[in-house]
């Protein structure tokens, strides 16, 4: 069935996939069982979404172009198990959303100007989903997995990895899209821990911290955390870290402590 328009949306930042292969490993990847529901994010002509149905339980769409969203109405009519609804996914409540279909796996060829946004909103609620397999800028898929030490590691780095595994599976280049967008992109998964390591309170505070001190990363970490809390030498001397360190040295856990400490002596 042809698209109602063929022009791709700039202001959605819409790259189609054209490469049918590349959709199979994704869906592969999903390893979605038929008991199991899905949740499509900005399906778009759906390189995807008919696949998905077939192995779904049930599929939730969430597409933010109102003339994709009346074809994939129109495509999957009939086909109750499908649920399409028109909206920015950044807008909505989410987990209201998924709140009778949850956990679902997340299936989306993300647009890259709100691929960080909406993975940082996704870790935020662990118990939404069972799995994500997410295509997305190549340098945005690097952040997420990035260990401690390098450029690439970072807040948005820390929030995934408190709350799930992430993984980079393979590269895509720019020829499977279409239009091509200028960089690379790759498909990565990201599963939750199966017990929570933070509480709601705790990971929002985490994501405060490290929001404040990696947005001065070239700093060291005695004088950022001076900002943070009165007892800065004291809480750095209490975890063992040289206040001479960066916030990119520490792992993820030592966010966690850090946090901690400030909120017990605050």
């Amino acid at each position: 069935m042809p698209s109602l328009h063929t022009r791709a949306r700039k202001r959605f930042g819409q790259h189609f996939l054209i490469r049918p292969e590349i959709g199979e490993r994704i869906i592969d990847l999903a390893q979605l069982e038929p008991d199991q529901n899905a949740l499509e994010i900005g399906p778009g002509r759906g390189a995807l979404t008919g696949r998905l149905a077939e192995r779904a339980n049930q599929l939730l769409l969430i597409e933010i172009d109102r003339d994709l969203a009346a074809e994939l109405r129109q495509r999957h009519a009939a086909n109750p198990s499908v649920r399409i609804v028109e909206a920015d996914v950044l807008r909505i409540d989410l987990e209201e959303e998924l709140r009778e279909v949850a956990p679902v796996t997340v299936v989306a060829n993300l647009p890259y100007n709100i691929s960080t946004p909406l993975i940082t909103r996704l870790v935020e609620w662990p118990q939404l989903y069972r799995r994500m397999v997410l295509m997305l800028q190549r340098e945005v898929a690097e952040r997420i997995c990035a260990p401690p030490g390098g450029r690439d590691y970072g807040s948005l780095s820390v929030a995934v990895q408190l709350a799930a595994k992430p993984r980079i599976h393979f590269s895509v280049p720019p020829s499977a899209f279409r239009p091509a967008p200028k960089v690379d992109s790759a498909v990565i998964s990201i599963e939750p821990f199966e017990k929570p390591l933070l509480s709601d309170a705790e990971r929002q505070a985490v994501r405060r911290l490290t929001r404040g001190l990696f947005s001065q990363r070239r700093k060291q970490m005695g004088k950022l955390l001076r900002s943070q809390s009165k007892n800065a030498a004291a809480i750095l001397e209490k975890l063992n870290i040289d206040p001479q360190r960066r916030p990119e040295t520490l792992a993820p856990d030592d966010f966690v402590q850090i946090t901690r400490l400030i909120e017990d002596n605050a």
